[in-house]
C-alpha cells in the first residue's frame, strides 16, 4: 500500500463531492473521474490498525462477496493516508442503483412490491454465511437490473456455515433499531420478516 501525499488528498477533497462524513471528517467522496474515495477513520490502536488496515479488510470482503456472486463495489486501489496513525483508504467503482432506504423515503409504496425479492436477498446472504452486523436499508442497493447489492461492507463477517437462528435474530434486531433511530418506523419490517420466513 502506497502512502498518499497530503497534496493528493487535498486535491481529491477540493475537487470531489463529499457524500458522507462524521465528526472526524469526510468518509466517502465522489471524485470527478467517477471513482469514490473511501476514508477509513478508526478508533483502533494505531499499531493494530497498521497490522490490519481497514481498507484491506474492506477489499478482502469485497473479493469474497464477488466470489459468491453478490454485487459490491470494485476496489481499484488501497493506500495509506496516515500510516503512523493507521488511517487507510481506497478508491472504488461505485455500484449503480439506489438504496432501499432512499426508495422508501421517496415513496413508501414503491417498497411493497420489493419485499419478496428483498427477503430472498437477505436469506441468500444468511445461507452464504454472511453475517452483516450493520445490515440496514442504507447498505442495500437495488441495482438497475432489479437485483440487489451491498455497499458498506467493512463491518461484515464470513461464517463457515449458514447463519444460525440467534445470528439471524440479531441481524433483524439491528435492522429494527436502525429503523427507529432513523425514524423510519413505518417501514413494513414485520411483513419483510414474514416473507423472509416463507422464503426458507
Amino acid at each position: 500500500m502506497r502512502i498518499v501525499t497530503a497534496q493528493q488528498l487535498e486535491s481529491w477533497l477540493a475537487h470531489g463531492k463529499v457524500l458522507e462524513k462524521d465528526g472526524r471528517g469526510p468518509k466517502v467522496v465522489a471524485l470527478d473521474n467517477g471513482l469514490f474515495l473511501k476514508i477509513f477513520h478508526t478508533r483502533r490502536h494505531p499499531l493494530l490498525a497498521r497490522l490490519q488496515p481497514a481498507a484491506r479488510r474492506f477489499a478482502n470482503n469485497a473479493r469474497r462477496l464477488q466470489a459468491q456472486e453478490i454485487a459490491v463495489p470494485r476496489v481499484v486501489e488501497l493506500f495509506w493516508i496516515d500510516r503512523d496513525q493507521g488511517l487507510s483508504g481506497c478508491l472504488y467503482e461505485p455500484l449503480p442503483g439506489q438504496s432501499v432506504e432512499q426508495l422508501f423515503i421517496d415513496d413508501p409504496q414503491q417498497v411493497m412490491p420489493l419485499l419478496d425479492s428483498l427477503a430472498r436477498f437477505i436469506r441468500h446472504l444468511h445461507r452464504q454465511g454472511v453475517y452483516f452486523r450493520s445490515l440496514h436499508l442504507g447498505n442495500i442497493l437495488q441495482l438497475p437490473s432489479g437485483n440487489y447489492g451491498l455497499i458498506d461492507i467493512l463491518d461484515l463477517q464470513h461464517k463457515r456455515r449458514p447463519l444460525n437462528s440467534w445470528q439471524i435474530k440479531r441481524n433483524f434486531q439491528h435492522l429494527r433499531h436502525y429503523l427507529k433511530r432513523k425514524q423510519l418506523v413505518d417501514f413494513p419490517l414485520d411483513e419483510l420478516l414474514q416473507r423472509y420466513e416463507r422464503s426458507a
